[in-house]
């Protein structure tokens, strides 16, 4: 019988036995170990009263807290909202994590590929 992955969708290596986590979208049981696992930091107050509140908060450099959750997903769920994507047989060899996106101290998207422009661009030529 062939093999779809060589971890078969799963990070449990020499372990029987691994406890399961509840989906935070449909509430489906998946081991821990198979769950797609995302941290989200988001704010408490939605954008369109940040500045309502700030206006009418006695503090003037009161800096609004914010939620961290970490959200399990089944892989159905995770598919389904696009978190994770189907790749295909060649592409599912490739281990390596996504290029991360990164934002510059104005909020605004870096690309990848414009720092390593940058980067070559400032470094000397090599011989």
């Amino acid at each position: 019988m062939t093999k779809k992955r060589r971890n078969g969708g799963r990070n449990k290596n020499g372990r029987g036995h691994v406890v399961g986590v509840r989906c935070s979208n449909c509430s489906r049981m998946v081991p821990k170990d198979k769950a797609v696992r995302r941290f989200t930091v988001r704010n408490m107050i939605e954008s369109a009263a940040i500045r309502d509140m700030s206006e009418a908060s006695v503090y003037k450099e009161y800096v609004l807290p914010k939620l961290y959750l970490k959200i399990h997903y089944c892989i159905s769920c995770a598919i389904h909202s696009h978190v994770v994507r189907v790749r295909s047989v060649a592409g599912r060899r490739n281990r390596a994590p996504p290029a991360r996106v990164r934002f510059n101290k104005d909020g605004k998207k870096i690309s990848p590929a414009a720092v390593a422009a940058v980067a070559a661009a400032g470094a000397p030529a090599a011989k």
